[in-house]
């Protein structure tokens, strides 16, 4: 559906930091850029609102939330306490399959690293932490997590110092390592280790210019 479309596209954009916090979301200019009407526009929105990835405010429209420090701390408890239970779960049961479609993913983040395509490895990065709920078998810690990483972008779009990644790969090869040698205990320890290495490195506010809606989205466009 266009309105799916719509969703997915402004929630991609949020997750590797095309739409930085307080970015207005004016129906009519997405309109446009989408070439979809007012009213999926609108059903996008407000789909989005409900996950907790934008804010609606009352006669101001659609915007990007600016998270605030404490949000982080409550973020990244949650994420503790899904992913460090997924890191326990799987460890020592991943298939063959399932540890080189992780290593891919892995060594694509550094070389989207190495060569400084920040978005790409900022994608990569969560897709990683996905696809690690998703090998658990739980759709609900896949469905918390979907709704975690948004506000964790946004927290390094805000807290974190420009041009460091979101993750860093070699600890995700540790976590990897880990999950694949070790036992639930001591893989659920290397996430938590993993989790608040991410939340150390939220110590300097950065600030970013806003960029119109018709260049976040122009892959959109050129793909459509």
């Amino acid at each position: 559906m266009p309105a799916d479309r719509v969703y997915d596209a402004i929630y991609a954009a949020i997750v590797d930091h095309r739409l930085g916090p307080g970015s207005r979301l004016r129906e009519e200019e997405l309109a446009q850029t989408f070439a979809v009407s007012r009213t999926l526009v609108r059903q996008a929105l407000h789909k989005l609102a409900q996950d907790g990835v934008i804010t609606l405010r009352p006669n101001k429209g659609a915007v990007v939330p600016e998270p605030t420090r404490r949000d982080g701390e409550h973020v990244f408890d949650a994420r503790r306490v899904v992913e460090c239970e997924v890191a326990r779960r799987l460890a020592g049961k991943l298939g063959a399959e399932q540890l080189a479609a992780l290593h891919k993913l892995v060594e694509a983040e550094d070389r989207a690293t190495r060569s400084q395509n920040k978005q790409e490895a900022i994608r990569l990065s969560g897709e990683f932490h996905l696809r690690l709920a998703q090998m658990s078998g739980n759709p609900i810690f896949v469905r918390l997590l979907e709704e975690l990483l948004p506000t964790t972008s946004l927290l390094m779009a805000l807290y974190k110092a420009p041009g460091e990644p979101m993750c860093v790969a070699h600890s995700h090869q540790q976590l990897l390592a880990t999950l694949d040698a070790s036992t639930g205990t001591a893989a659920s320890t290397e996430m938590r280790r993993h989790l608040n290495e991410i939340e150390r490195s939220l110590s300097r506010p950065a600030q970013r210019p806003a960029a119109a809606l018709r260049d976040v989205f122009k892959a959109y466009k050129a793909a459509a």
